[in-house]
């Protein structure tokens, strides 16, 4: 995420400053880098990937992508389909179904057999769709959400910045002890203690939960009737830790206002 959304230095809307121009270079960019994790997807019963050769693609304004040597894939669980899809960036993709734990998932893979000059290196590689298979293993750890990206980080700070939460217009929630969580290429987002909450403004949500693979499992609350306009972690991966069971507001829930000082 870091490089290529948000505010990373290949972003669109990034804010980076260089010594350096980037005029000569193409507006949308790509970057394809080795990653020495082993990779193993699985489907059914069946391991259907494990790779030591991964590659990152980091394109422009797109989450990263992992890209694998087919060789590495089982491609007798594969059959090719006639789905094409056309980049102007990398080229015509072709598709394959996977057969695998008694069912078929179309096109769950994709690969450019003959990529445009500018980007040879994706010959040989291939990419799954990661909901398309049952589960994702990096090394001996199965995967929570989307891949970690290498270079996205999480920090949790104790802070004694002041917090002002209004939900239409009225206070829900005021501290000066949140926990500031700064995400690479995120807005730094402030949790707040349960006990600076207004007992009444706050109630269980509508059961929403999400996964983040840098925090862990979100659960969401009613703030001021309005539905999943908070969340918190329970049991939050360790560098969320600090904010474990603290609130964080949604402020682009419209009646949702933070300010922190």
């Amino acid at each position: 995420m870091s490089l290529t959304l948000g505010t990373g230095p290949f972003a669109a809307t990034t804010t980076a400053q260089r010594n350096f121009s980037l005029d000569a270079a193409p507006a949308h960019q790509i970057l394809f880098q080795p990653d020495p994790r082993r990779f193993r997807a699985i489907a059914g019963d069946e391991v259907v990937l494990d790779t030591v050769g991964g590659q990152l693609l980091f394109e422009s304004n797109i989450p990263p992508r992992l890209y694998v040597p087919l060789g590495d894939l089982r491609m007798d669980l594969f059959t090719k389909t006639a789905t094409t899809t056309h980049c102007p960036f990398k080229g015509d993709a072709s598709y394959w179904s996977l057969t695998a734990g008694g069912r078929t998932v179309e096109d769950a893979l994709w690969a450019y057999e003959a990529p445009l000059p500018e980007t040879p290196f994706l010959a040989g590689f291939g990419a799954l769709y990661p909901d398309r298979v049952d589960a994702w293993l990096v090394e001996e750890d199965r995967v929570l959400g989307h891949f970690k990206d290498p270079f996205h980080r999480v920090d949790a700070h104790v802070s004694s910045r002041p917090v002002e939460v209004r939900a239409q217009g009225d206070v829900v929630a005021r501290s000066e002890r949140p926990v500031l969580v700064f995400e690479t290429g995120l807005p730094v987002r402030a949790y707040v203690p349960p006990a600076d909450v207004e007992p009444a403004a706050i109630a269980p949500g509508s059961g929403k939960r999400t996964i983040c693979p840098y925090k862990g499992e979100a659960t969401y609350w009613t703030i001021a009737g309005l539905p999943d306009a908070a969340w918190s972690y329970d049991a939050p991966l360790p560098d969320a830790l600090r904010a474990q069971g603290h609130i964080a507001f949604d402020d682009s829930v419209d009646g949702i206002e933070i300010r922190l000082g």
